[in-house]
């Protein structure tokens, strides 16, 4: 529980949670500092979360790995990350945040050197996803700091400057990625994208070891160990089951990893349903409004971030654009996706879900606009040209991106907020990873034997047949998001 109007910059609480705020009108020093921290935590994850759909090419040039690497890049990360979200944020809880927080920077950042130095694909995956890992106990633990740091005077001063500086990372991963790859750096060519994060990650380090609070642990109960092997094992024997049997052949390799997977999965979801502290509340899956959400935010997510990945290496293999030429070609889609999140949400409660059914709309008109376009001109098209198509895109992604999963837990109960958000922020991840693997598959497969123009128009009907199926599903979320958006 907060206190507005405390005159010291931390207090303790009846939870023995430190608070830190001062005069509840404006921001003390501790407080911007705290919030800093978390800003470097999250430009972390973020760009590298789409650094490499901009680097895959040129890595997969320099070291090998083909068309495999290309999707494993695009999985690996989101993969770890998704799997071990929800244990990070339990781990906090449990060990406090502060500590684990630490933990997760200074892994991230020696993971990112690991990126780095990588000399083999097989090197750079594993690093990917102890990332990703790592990266699971970072996030959560810096926003959990971070709210409860504010009093609710303060939210609205903290998430307007969160907000557009989390927008600007977005849009400026891909675009500095590229860049830097064609400055070719002292001759490293992709490294830096990730040896920059040393510098940050060290920043961050010894920033957070100044100013974060020392949260105590707030809950003694058991971690669902047990739960998170079998989602993370179930998750990546499907997805190296896929993406070896579509690159290498249905051989019995892929085949018997899939059908593992299968197993895994089922035992985690038969888990989930008899432990007594699962990841996962089964009780959340009785509400419609929570599962429609959940199943709506997994195919769109998943297919939408397949798509701007395989937008990524159309451009640069199919229309020979450089690094960097090919992050200003996607631009128009980043600056629609930050404009539209600005716009939108203060039209959450005013439009209720029909907000969603909107972004699904200009989504739509994007894929037909690029369809079009690229039906008519092949590999022959300009960035110009499809220019208009990714604003309009990006603009229905920016808005679904920001409502869907507030709508989903619309009508969840107070007692299951927390779970519901956490395990949307998970499928969040895991549908980024699940997308990027299955649609690069269809472009790849049908750029072997129709061309890179064919493939890119099939993997545009896939993902527009995928928005209009979310469309019919957005009728079932809570008419009104919740009142305090996840």
């Amino acid at each position: 529980m907060n206190v507005p109007g405390a005159a010291t910059d931390e207090i303790l609480v009846a939870t023995d949670q430190p608070v830190l705020f001062g005069n509840p009108a404006r921001l003390g020093r501790r407080l911007r500092a705290v919030l800093a921290v978390v800003i470097i935590a999250d430009i972390l994850d973020l760009m590298d979360t789409t650094i490499t759909n901009i680097a895959a090419p040129t890595i997969v040039r320099d070291i090998g790995g083909g068309e495999s690497l290309i999707k494993w890049l695009g999985a690996s990360y989101a993969l770890a990350l998704g799997v071990l979200l929800v244990v990070g944020g339990r781990l906090g809880d449990r060990y406090g945040q502060r500590r684990v927080f630490l933990i997760g920077i200074a892994g991230f950042t020696l993971a990112s050197l690991g990126c780095g130095l990588s000399v083999d694909p097989t090197m750079l995956i594993a690093c990917r996803l102890v990332q990703g890992g790592f990266g699971a106990l970072l996030i959560p633990q810096g926003l959990s700091i971070m709210v409860a740091s504010l009093s609710r005077e303060q939210m609205p001063t903290v998430f307007a400057v969160f907000g557009p500086v989390m927008a600007g990372a977005a849009l400026a991963g891909p675009i500095v990625a590229g860049f830097v790859i064609s400055a070719n750096i002292a001759g490293l060519s992709w490294r830096p994208i990730f040896l920059i994060n040393i510098v940050l990650g060290t920043f961050g380090f010894l920033a957070a070891l100044r100013v974060l609070p020392s949260v105590p642990p707030s809950s003694s109960a058991p971690i669902d160990g047990v739960g998170a092997g079998l989602l993370g094992g179930g998750m990546l024997g499907l997805l190296y089951g896929l993406i070896e049997g579509s690159t290498d052949g249905w051989t019995a390799v892929p085949i018997a990893s899939m059908a593992f997977g299968v197993l895994l999965f089922g035992g985690f979801v038969l888990r989930q349903r008899t432990e007594v502290n699962p990841l996962i509340k089964p009780s959340l899956f009785k509400n419609r409004g929570f599962t429609s959400g959940l199943i709506l935010g997994l195919a769109y997510i998943a297919g939408i971030n397949g798509l701007f990945y395989v937008c990524s290496l159309f451009l640069q293999t199919a229309l020979g654009l450089s690094p960097s030429h090919a992050a200003l070609g996607l631009a128009p889609a980043m600056v629609g996706i930050m404009a539209s999140s600005f716009i939108g949400r203060p039209l959450i409660p005013v439009l209720g879900r029909r907000l969603v059914f909107i972004g699904l709309i200009a989504t739509l008109g994007g894929v037909v606009g690029l369809w079009t376009t690229i039906t008519a001109k092949g590999t022959d098209v300009s960035v110009w040209l499809l220019a208009p198509s990714f604003l309009v895109m990006g603009a229905g992604m920016g808005t679904c991106l920001f409502s869907i999963f507030d709508f989903a837990i619309g009508d969840v109960a107070q007692d299951e907020a927390g779970s519901a958000s956490g395990s949307l922020s998970a499928v969040q991840q895991l549908a980024t990873a699940i997308g990027s693997a299955v649609v690069t598959t269809i472009y790849f497969t049908q750029r072997a034997s129709h061309g890179a123009g064919s493939a890119m128009t099939t993997s545009l009907v896939v993902v527009g047949a995928i928005t209009v199926a979310c469309l019919g599903l957005v009728w079932l979320l809570p008419k009104r998001a919740a009142q305090e958006p996840g």
